[in-house]
């Protein structure tokens, strides 16, 4: 069936591609607000291009002539195959799939860093610190599916500049005795324990939980993430709960490696969608200490400022900013 006409105003589309969850919007005027914001289950749809004609068919705008794509996923040539989850794509052929002028396929935490300098304080959560430098650097970190990783420079004219890497794959470093205990556990599991394996929600929680328990002595249940983050909330179990304190520590000196890797005295920012989930058990976790544990540097650290992103889909704000420079 052939596809339809696309009009001269027709709208771009812009998406958040993660492991589990798809979200996409429309912009329908240059500098405008995303709008018919609408999430997909990623496991419901067979490919990438499937999901969008999933969202598109519950609209009723022309179809767009532009999009933009953020995608958990490293983006290094016309091949997307991403590593949470079994979609794998050719940007070219879904772009002539859908009938697209064009299609930008970035990194989804390059998107989300673009979107760090738009922010509001009704956006973001201050946990410590003190106050960001103007046009200084800004780090991002963030667990979801898997960790994402990424940095805001400023570029003197051309603003700011987004990075684009794979940091959440960074090995995974001990910062006390029981975390080498829990990385001799993974160890066993895993040829190579990355960052990711520890902090993050659908790999993290799961390999942590498990850790506890049996280096506790006890028979761990199989428990999803949410139901791990939903007992150690409630105080139902306490591996659960160590699980969620030791997960906010390891965040913390993941976020501090990445902080003075950077220079990041614009602030260090916390975005993915798992902490928003418990903000005020990580506002009084051990996730701050741990941040400015950094000896010789640990003054340089307590004056960086950590802000949990609260706003909704920030890096759909991110991917809007690339689709406006689409011509």
């Amino acid at each position: 069936m052939p596809l339809a006409p696309i009009s001269p105003d027709a709208p771009a589309l812009i998406a958040d591609i993660g492991g589990t969850n798809a979200r996409f919007a429309l912009l329908t005027e240059p500098g405008g607000a995303p709008h018919a914001m609408r999430t997909l289950a990623c496991a419901d749809h067979t490919d990438i291009a499937a999901a969008i004609e999933a969202y598109l068919g519950g609209t009723a705008t022309p179809r767009p002539a532009r999009a933009v794509i953020a995608i958990a996923n490293p983006v290094t040539g016309d091949r997307v195959r991403m590593t949470n989850h079994h979609w794998c794509f050719s940007i070219e052929a879904t772009r002539r799939r859908l009938g697209l002028e064009r299609l930008r396929v970035l990194n989804d935490f390059t998107a989300l860093a673009l979107a760090l300098a738009h922010l509001g304080p009704a956006e973001r959560l201050q946990v410590g610190g003190g106050v960001a430098l103007a046009r200084a650097p800004m780090a991002l970190i963030g667990p979801g599916t898997g960790l994402g990783v990424s940095g805001l420079l400023p570029a003197g004219e051309r603003g700011w500049v987004a990075l684009a890497g794979e940091g959440g794959h960074v090995n995974f470093s001990p910062a006390d005795d029981f975390e080498i205990e829990i990385l001799r556990h993974a160890r066993r599991r895993f040829a190579h324990v990355s960052a990711e394996r520890l902090i993050s929600g659908s790999l993290g929680l799961p390999n942590l939980y498990l850790a506890v328990a049996e280096l506790a002595g006890a028979v761990p249940e199989d428990l999803a993430p949410a139901e791990i983050t939903a007992r150690a909330l409630a105080g139902r179990c306490p591996h659960c709960a160590r699980a969620l304190e030791v997960f906010c520590a390891m965040l913390g000196t993941a976020a501090a490696d990445l902080a003075l890797t950077l220079g990041a005295q614009g602030g260090v920012y916390i975005g993915g969608g798992i902490v928003p989930r418990f903000p005020e058990f990580f506002a009084r976790s051990g996730f701050r200490a741990r941040f400015e544990d950094k000896g010789r540097l640990g003054d340089y650290l307590r004056a960086i400022p950590t802000f949990v992103i609260t706003a909704a889909n920030p890096a759909l704000l991110g991917a809007a900013a690339v689709a406006a420079e689409l011509e």
